[in-house]
């Protein structure tokens, strides 16, 4: 009589995944991600600029402090800061919405033949614009709804400070900030491919992002929400506002639209080196790229008990 006993199931495994798979995922996103359609594409971008923009407006709270108050240590009020953004982030990554930084992830997908650079190069446009509209109409909302003048002023002047600083870096200073920035969001998003569950992608994005925003670092969909929203406080805020935080307008000379443009095309020119050369091409050279000839990539090594 044949036997009934049929061989066990082999049980999946919570465990998280290995650099050289998440290679592989990276991949595969890729290919997902370019071949979304225009109005998906646009539309989750639009969603992710407005999660950055909203994880930089608690950001913005965060350092903020009323005047003739004593703020906390500088150490503290950075890594705060950066505590606070990475909600951005892990908004997009676990609702699940179309970033440019992280996007240039796709030049993965690209040189290992998966997508055309078309594509690709489509991709990141609409996404780019999309975030710029998402992260552009939320600082018009927050300006509309005189969220700056909370805290008697001290949060509006935290927003003009951070602006005023970041307009005026200098084009080399913005590009290497910009490198260093999206290394350590592409790293964030690269770690968020490893996890097996929503908690382990929360507890992957917040160390890194923490990290670029409490060094100082320069994110350019981050500066589509600081800049434009400290150029809106500057030119419509009453005059009852600037008597509260004891300044007035010409005090911040590096807010303003020709700053924000200043900052913005640096910054985005360091962020697609920090992400597609350092991180997607680096882990490309080192796990996906030709073996032997007719293969493109290299196999995924068995798990070890």
């Amino acid at each position: 009589m044949a036997s009934t006993t049929s061989s066990p199931a082999v049980p999946a495994t919570p465990d998280a995944l290995v650099p050289r798979e998440i290679a592989q995922k990276a991949v595969s996103v890729g290919v997902a991600k370019a071949g979304g359609h225009p109005l998906t594409t646009f539309a989750l971008a639009v969603l992710a600029g407005v999660f950055v923009a909203l994880g930089a407006m608690f950001a913005t709270i965060a350092i903020s402090t009323a005047p003739e108050s004593v703020g906390l240590p500088y150490g503290l009020s950075k890594l705060l800061m950066g505590c606070a953004f990475s909600v951005g982030l892990i908004l997009v990554v676990v609702g699940g919405a179309e970033l440019f930084t992280s996007n240039v992830l796709l030049v993965m997908a690209w040189v290992s033949g998966r997508i055309e650079g078309a594509a690709m190069v489509r991709n990141w446009v609409i996404v780019y614009l999309g975030n710029f509209v998402g992260a552009f109409l939320t600082a018009g909302l927050v300006v509309l709804s005189q969220q700056y003048r909370s805290a008697d002023g001290g949060v509006g002047y935290a927003a003009l400070h951070l602006a005023d600083g970041k307009g005026d870096l200098g084009f080399l200073r913005a590009v290497v900030l910009g490198v260093l920035c999206n290394t350590l969001v592409c790293l964030a998003v690269w770690l968020s491919y490893s996890a097996r569950t929503t908690a382990d992608r929360i507890v992957a994005v917040v160390p890194p992002v923490a990290a670029f925003v409490a060094a100082g670092f320069e994110h350019s969909v981050a500066n589509m929400y600081f800049l434009p929203l400290a150029a809106m406080i500057k030119n419509s805020a009453p005059e009852s506002f600037w008597s509260s935080i004891h300044a007035d307008a010409g005090d911040f000379a590096h807010v303003g639209w020709q700053p924000f443009i200043a900052n913005l095309l640096p910054v985005t020119i360091g962020n697609l080196i920090g992400g597609a050369l350092i991180v997607g091409g680096l882990y490309w050279l080192a796990y996906l790229r030709p073996l032997t000839p007719g293969r493109r990539t290299g196999p995924v090594p068995p798990r070890t008990p």
